[in-house]
């Protein structure tokens, strides 16, 4: 139940970013400005291909792989539920509250998935009663736009689904 390891998923910015957070870490120390969006390219063995990340402030107890909605205002988050509404997010590394990381927007990554019927190639994803895990099989009103399995449940590791992501949002419809 880990997160792939930087061998396996390893997002590197493409293009000039002076002083650029690694995309897979966190730290106590904000490193750029809350809401900067950087595109990073996966050099790891998954070969994810080019996404895009936001640059937001932590919430307690979350996990790499775990879906935030976002504040893109306040540079907040908090980990998704069934009832989440607005913008939605993938945390690249465990950033919770008091720290600073990336989270991805567009192209695809591996997301913390619950595991009751998650995970069929091209099903539709929705929130989830388990903060920040997502499901396919979730009830009316709990749909995400913009996010899709591409693989079985469990792939690329046990607990997480590769999914493509297009700037999701939760808003509520079935």
């Amino acid at each position: 139940m880990a997160f792939p390891t930087t061998a396996q998923l390893q997002f590197v910015p493409v293009g000039p970013f002076i002083g650029a957070q690694p995309i897979h870490s966190t730290t106590t120390t904000q490193n750029h400005v809350l809401g900067t969006k950087v595109r990073a390219v996966d050099v790891g063995t998954l070969g994810y291909g080019e996404g895009e990340f936001i640059y937001l402030k932590g919430v307690a107890s979350t996990a790499a792989g775990d879906a935030v909605v976002y504040d893109a205002g306040a540079a907040t988050t908090t980990r998704t539920v069934a009832a989440s509404r607005g913008p939605v997010a993938i945390a690249m590394s465990a950033n919770v509250a008091s720290q600073y990381g990336w989270y991805q927007v567009l192209g695809e990554t591996a997301v913390s998935t619950a595991s009751a019927g998650t995970g069929a190639a091209n099903a539709l994803l929705q929130t989830s009663a388990t903060a920040g895990q997502l499901t396919v099989s979730g009830t009316s009103g709990q749909k995400i736009e913009g996010a899709i399995c591409k693989a079985a449940q469990d792939t690329p590791t046990a607990s997480f689904t590769r999914v493509a992501l297009h700037y999701p949002s939760a808003n509520g419809n079935t």
